[in-house]
């Protein structure tokens, strides 16, 4: 992995473990992607969706976690649609090993650290 990239999380709040496995993984100093973290606290104002746009367009990819929460999860399905909108890759991630949910229009993989690495090496 020879560049930093710096990848946007996009996840269901029902599934905030798993996304604080990605940003523990991030902390590590050999890990070559940034972590940035838009978690709503607060409802989807417009205001929300600018900051999340921007950091959208600073980031090389969109990482999604995919689950069964990704159906309903109104704010991920908009970060996803904000990604593709301005032209920002998007790869998903399938949360659980049970759960292969299929989210229309984003490729998902089973995560692995190497599967992981590849994506952002080939952003």
């Amino acid at each position: 992995m020879a560049d930093r990239k710096t990848v946007f999380v996009a996840f269901a709040i029902e599934d905030q473990s798993i996304r604080d496995m990605i940003k523990g993984q991030s902390l590590n100093t050999s890990t070559p992607f940034e972590y940035i973290d838009m978690s709503v606290t607060e409802a989807y104002s417009e205001e929300w969706k600018k900051k999340v746009r921007t950091r959208i367009l600073r980031s090389h990819g969109v990482l999604a976690i995919i689950s069964k929460n990704s159906l309903t999860s109104t704010g991920q399905k908009w970060e996803i649609a904000c990604a593709k909108e301005e032209g920002i890759p998007v790869r998903g991630i399938w949360a659980y090993k049970e759960d292969r949910t299929d989210v229309a229009g984003v490729n998902t993989m089973v995560w692995t650290w190497e599967n992981l690495a590849n994506w952002i090496d080939g952003l």
